[in-house]
C-alpha cells in the first residue's frame, strides 16, 4: 500500500499478549502494487486522514438555529485549518467566540466529513460542523448536534476508530469496557490491509525467504476470497453492519476482547454480537447509514442464494468503482440470475438500470444530510426516498421493547442487551439475575451492568450489592467505584459515596470526568470549597472540559466571588457555547448583578427547565416585560406544577390583567400547596375584598397576618382596617 493513506511508521498496538504482531502495510506495495494503487482511491483508505485543501471544499459560515450559534472553519497564518464558533448577543455583538484546531479528519466525503481535534490527552473531539456531499456539497452539523442542547465536540469512542483506522495504540488501562477513549503516538490513515487480511509480519517473512514457495507464502496470510461465505461476510460485517445506530444497543463487544481484537478469519459473533429492535415495534423497515449488510441480509435475493450473495459478488474492495463503470458492473451481476430474456416486457421497463429501481438511493434516517445506496433488493423504490426530514431526538423515539439477537446469539450477552440502554429494563433485570447465576461469569462487567440496571430502576439497595460484586472481581477498577457512589447517594448516605468516589480518584488519579463527579458530590453534600479544589483539578487534567468550568463557576458563585465566577462561566461558553448549563449559571449570576437583559439574554439559551423559567419571569418582571413573564410562569407551572410562589405570583399578573377568575385559581393552588403561605392568603383575600366578598376575604387576611414576613402581615392588618 501507499503511503498516501497509511502512516509510514510502523504501527503499533497494545492488544492482547496472544495477538500477532502487525506489519507496516507499507510494505505490502511492492508485491501487490496495482492493488496499492487502486485502492488508495476507495473511501476505506480514505476513512481517516489529516487535513488536505480539498478537505474543505467552499467553506462558508453556518448558522444553527436551534442553538442560535455560527460556525465556521478558516485556514490560520500557522497553516492549519480550525473550526470556529460564536454567538450574537443581545447587543448584537459577537460572544462566546471559539475555536479548535482540525488535526484529522473522519470519512471519505463520498458522503460527508467530519472533523475531528486531538486534545493534550490523546482524545479525539468530534467538533460539531461537518461536510455533506449531497446536492453537489453543503455545511451542516453533524448526526446528534442539531437539537437545542448539543454536545459542542464528542469524544470518539472505540467503535467509531474501529471503522475508520487501521490499528491505533491504546494506552494501557484504556482497553476495558467503560474507559476513556485516548490514542497515543502517530495515528495511522485509514483502513490498511491487515484489517481485513489480518497480521502481515509472517507473509512478508515468508515472501522475503530465497525462493519462496507460493503456497508457503499464502498459507500465512487471510484472503477473504478463499474464507467460506460465512467468514468472508464477517471481514465486511466487522464495519458494515449496524443494525442500528440509536441506543438499543446495536451490538456489545465480549468483554474480554480488546476494543480492535478482531482477526480476519475468525467468527465475528466470537468478537462482537450484534442485536435488533424487535419484529412488529415500528422498526422493520428502518434506513440507516451503516446498513449495508443489515438491509442486503433482509433481501429475497440474498435468502435465496443460501449464502452465496455477499458484498464482494458486486463490490471488489481494491477498487471501488462510481459512476456509470459501477452502475453497468453491478447490472451485470443482476442479470448473471435475472437473465433479461425471463423478464416479462409488459411488466417491467427497458431501462436495463437494475439497481436504479431495485437499489434505489434514500435518505438515511440517522444522518439526515446522507444519501446512501439501500442495499435491500426490492420490488419497487419507496415513495419520496430523497425527501428532505429531520432528525429524532428525546425520550420519545428512545426504543422500550425487546432487544433481540441478530446473527449468533448469547443469552447471557442477550440479557445485558435488554438493560445497557433501559430498553427492556422491566423484564431483563431478572432475565441477568437469572443467566447471571446460571452461568457464573467472571468478567465484572456482567455485574457492573446489572448495577446500572437495578440503579437506573430505583433500587438502590440491590445495585450496591451487584457493584460490590462486581469490585470483588477487578478490585482495582475506579469506574466501579464511581459507579458504586450513585445507589450510595441515592439512598441519602453521605460519607460511602465520598469514599467510594475518593477511592475512584485514588485508582485513576488521571481521569477528569471521575473528578469532576466528585466535585460535584462534594458540593452536593455542601463541602464547596472542596468541590471548588476537585473541579480545578479537573480541568488542570482535560482543560477543554466546559462542565468543569459551569460547575466551578456555579460554586463560586455561591460562594460569593462573582469575579472568579464570572472569570470561569465566561471560559465553558467559550468552549461550548451551546452549553445550557453555562448559560443557566451565566443568568443567575447576571441576574444577581443586576445586569437583567444579559441575564434574560442567558436565560433564553438555557435549560427550559420549571426553576430556570421561574427565574426567567422574575427578570423579565424586573424588565416590565409582564406579557412575556407570564407566559414564561404558565410554562414553568406546566412542567411542575407543584410551585405555590410561581402559582401566586401567576395568580397577582392575571389579577392585574383582570382575569380574576384565573387569578383565585391560582392562589387557591398555592394555598393547598402551601396552607400557610401567607402572601397567597394576602393577595387571595385583597381580592376577594375588591369583589365585595367581605367575610371571605378578612379570613383570608387574617390567615396572612400569621405569615413571618412583616410587610405581608402590615398589609393584611391594612386591608383587614377597611374592613372594620
Amino acid at each position: 500500500m501507499t503511503g498516501r493513506f497509511l502512516h509510514p511508521a510502523l504501527l503499533s498496538l497494545v492488544i492482547l499478549a496472544a495477538t500477532p504482531v502487525l506489519a507496516d502495510s507499507t510494505a505490502c506495495a511492492p508485491c501487490h502494487a496495482n492493488i496499492a494503487k487502486t485502492y488508495a482511491n476507495t473511501g476505506m483508505a480514505k476513512a481517516f486522514y489529516k487535513p488536505r485543501p480539498d478537505s474543505f471544499p467552499n467553506p462558508q459560515p453556518y448558522f444553527h438555529p436551534a442553538t442560535r450559534t455560527w460556525f465556521d472553519v478558516t485556514r490560520r497564518d500557522d497553516g492549519n485549518w480550525y473550526q470556529s464558533w460564536w454567538q450574537i448577543d443581545h447587543k448584537q455583538q459577537p460572544t462566546n467566540a471559539g475555536e479548535s484546531r482540525i488535526d484529522f479528519i473522519m470519512g471519505s466525503g463520498n458522503h460527508v466529513r467530519t472533523y475531528l481535534h486531538r486534545s493534550a490527552r490523546g482524545t479525539l473531539i468530534e467538533l460539531p460542523l461537518a461536510w455533506y456531499s449531497e446536492s453537489g456539497g453543503k455545511w451542516a452539523l453533524n448526526p446528534g448536534f442539531d437539537r437545542s442542547d448539543p454536545p459542542l465536540g464528542r469524544k470518539i469512542g472505540y467503535d467509531c476508530m474501529f471503522c475508520h483506522n487501521a490499528y491505533p495504540a491504546i494506552p494501557p488501562g484504556h482497553d476495558h469496557t467503560g474507559a476513556e477513549p485516548v490514542f497515543t503516538g502517530d495515528l495511522p490513515q485509514g483502513i490498511d490491509c491487515e484489517r481485513c487480511h489480518g497480521p502481515g509480519t509472517r507473509h512478508i517473512e515468508a515472501a522475503k525467504q530465497p525462493q519462496p514457495l507460493l503456497d508457503q507464502i499464502r498459507a500465512t496470510i487471510v484472503n477473504p476470497a478463499k474464507l467460506d461465505s460465512v467468514r468472508a461476510m464477517d471481514v465486511c460485517m466487522q464495519c458494515h453492519l449496524e443494525t442500528t445506530s440509536r441506543p438499543l444497543p446495536n451490538s456489545i463487544r465480549r468483554y474480554d476482547k480488546h476494543p480492535f481484537g478482531y482477526q480476519p478469519g475468525q467468527p465475528f459473533s466470537a468478537f462482537q454480537l450484534s442485536f435488533d429492535h424487535a419484529p412488529g415495534t415500528g422498526h422493520d423497515d428502518k434506513f440507516e447509514i451503516v446498513n449495508s449488510v443489515y438491509r442486503l441480509q433482509k433481501s429475497k435475493c440474498y435468502i435465496a442464494s443460501a449464502g452465496k450473495l455477499g458484498c464482494t459478488t458486486c463490490h471488489n474492495p481494491h477498487d471501488i468503482q462510481h459512476g456509470k463503470p459501477a452502475e453497468d458492473a453491478y447490472n451485470k451481476t443482476c442479470a448473471g440470475c435475472h437473465a433479461p430474456a425471463t423478464i416479462k416486457a409488459q411488466s417491467h421497463p427497458q431501462a436495463g438500470n437494475c439497481i436504479g429501481c431495485h437499489m434505489p438511493k434514500r435518505r438515511s434516517e440517522d444522518v439526515v444530510h446522507a444519501v446512501m445506496t439501500d442495499h435491500l433488493i426490492q420490488r419497487q423504490a419507496p415513495p419520496n426516498a430523497l425527501a428532505p426530514i429531520a432528525e429524532k431526538h428525546g425520550p420519545a423515539y428512545d426504543y422500550r421493547g425487546e432487544v433481540v439477537p441478530y446473527g449468533p446469539k448469547d443469552d447471557l450477552y442477550t440479557a445485558v442487551a435488554q438493560v445497557t440502554h433501559g430498553s427492556n429494563l422491566q423484564k431483563g433485570i431478572p432475565q441477568l439475575q437469572a443467566e447471571i447465576a446460571r452461568r457464573k461469569p467472571e468478567q465484572p462487567e456482567f455485574y457492573m451492568e446489572l448495577g446500572d440496571a437495578l440503579q437506573r430502576a430505583g433500587r438502590s439497595t440491590e445495585a450496591i450489592a451487584a457493584y460490590r460484586t462486581a469490585i470483588a472481581k477487578k478490585p482495582r477498577s475506579a469506574i466501579l467505584y464511581a459507579r458504586l457512589a450513585m445507589p450510595q447517594r441515592a439512598l441519602g448516605r453521605t460519607q460511602e459515596p465520598l469514599a467510594s468516589m475518593q477511592q475512584a480518584v485514588t485508582l485513576a488519579p488521571q481521569d477528569p470526568e471521575i473528578r469532576y463527579n466528585l466535585g460535584l458530590l462534594q458540593s452536593d453534600l455542601g463541602n464547596k470549597q472542596a468541590a471548588i479544589a476537585t473541579f480545578r483539578k479537573a480541568i488542570e487534567l482535560d482543560p477543554l472540559f466546559s462542565d468543569a468550568h459551569a460547575s466551578l463557576g456555579a460554586t463560586l458563585a455561591q460562594l460569593g466571588q462573582p469575579s472568579d465566577a464570572l472569570a470561569a462561566l465566561q471560559t465553558a461558553l467559550r468552549l461550548k457555547p451551546t452549553s445550557l448549563l453555562a448559560h443557566g449559571q451565566m443568568a443567575y449570576l447576571r441576574a444577581a448583578q443586576n445586569d437583567l437583559e444579559t441575564a434574560a439574554w442567558h436565560f433564553e439559551r438555557a435549560a427550559q427547565t420549571a426553576v430556570n423559567h421561574f427565574a426567567h419571569a422574575i427578570t423579565l418582571l424586573r424588565l416590565d416585560r409582564i406579557p412575556a413573564a407570564q407566559t414564561l410562569l404558565e410554562q414553568s407551572l406546566k412542567l411542575d406544577p407543584k410551585q405555590p410562589v410561581a402559582h401566586e405570583l401567576l395568580g397577582r399578573l392575571l389579577a392585574a390583567a383582570g382575569d380574576q377568575t384565573g387569578a383565585i385559581s391560582h392562589y387557591k393552588d398555592a394555598l393547598r400547596l402551601n396552607p400557610n403561605f401567607g402572601q397567597a392568603h394576602l393577595s387571595l383575600g385583597t381580592l376577594l375584598l375588591q369583589q365585595g366578598n367581605r367575610i371571605a376575604a378578612a379570613a383570608e387576611l387574617r390567615l396572612a397576618q400569621n405569615d413571618p414576613d412583616p410587610n405581608v402581615r402590615q398589609l393584611a392588618a391594612q386591608a383587614l382596617q377597611t374592613i372594620r
